[in-house]
């Protein structure tokens, strides 16, 4: 289980946010800065919370009682960037393989399967500038999962992609999420991803958990065309 209670100031508010969850996607679902980025921050060990903890399992990440700061490198952390800070200088097969300290036999046939699972069997030998968006966001998602990370963090990963690319999308990771059984935590501001993607959403507005959606989460999430309704998932109250 994942532990976050923490509290961040901020220049324009203070985050106070506590939550627990287990192997799921969670959703941090709010507008444009409302802290969602800064919790992401704060599990990676990018970010130091001015109070309280973070705890996985049984591993401390962050205590303010007693102090505890687990560095970055210890944490066993993926983390997606929004931008998806692929590296344009090495191919795709390089990028993949960037946070891999030592090749082992296990490591290539983790290798064989991100390529297969995230169809780009066909992109190893191609830069990044030959990628299209989708194909960028495969590989970036590769990248992450090369690594065996514990848990998974993922800040708008589809934000700049087509409608259909981005469903496609969407349901690759909910599969990939039920293979590697690790928490999953989503950053959006999109009611419809929120709704395709989350087991349990959290609602965020400046700072706080907010005890329902905002109206435009009704308007446009009664959209959806995944297929999921509000009955399926979880909602943090």
């Amino acid at each position: 289980m994942l532990t976050v209670d923490i509290t961040k100031k901020l220049s324009h508010f203070t985050l106070r946010i506590q939550f627990s969850m287990e192997n799921k996607i969670l959703v941090l679902f709010g507008p444009s800065g409302c802290g969602k980025t800064t919790i992401l921050r704060s599990i990676a060990g990018l970010l130091k919370p001015d109070e309280g903890k973070i705890v996985f399992r049984n591993k401390t990440f962050f205590s303010s009682a007693p102090h505890t700061f687990l560095p970055p490198r210890h944490r066993n952390v993926a983390y997606m960037f929004q931008d998806l800070a692929l590296f344009p200088h090495l191919d795709v097969s390089n990028n993949i393989w960037y946070g891999v300290k030592k090749p082992t036999p296990k490591s290539h046939v983790l290798y064989q399967k991100l390529l297969s699972l995230l169809k780009i069997e066909h992109l190893p030998g191609r830069t990044i500038h030959q990628l299209s968006g989708g194909e960028k966001q495969r590989v970036a998602l590769a990248r992450a999962l090369m690594s065996e990370p514990e848990i998974l963090l993922l800040d708008e990963p589809l934000s700049a992609l087509d409608a259909e690319t981005r469903y496609e999308l969407q349901d690759e990771l909910k599969k990939l999420q039920e293979i590697w059984q690790i928490p999953f935590i989503l950053v959006t501001h999109s009611p419809e991803e929120a709704l395709a993607m989350g087991n349990e959403v959290l609602f965020l507005q400046k700072g706080h958990e907010v005890p329902e959606p905002p109206p435009s989460w009704h308007r446009n999430a009664n959209g959806s065309s995944s297929g999921s309704t509000a009955a399926n998932l979880q909602f943090f109250y």
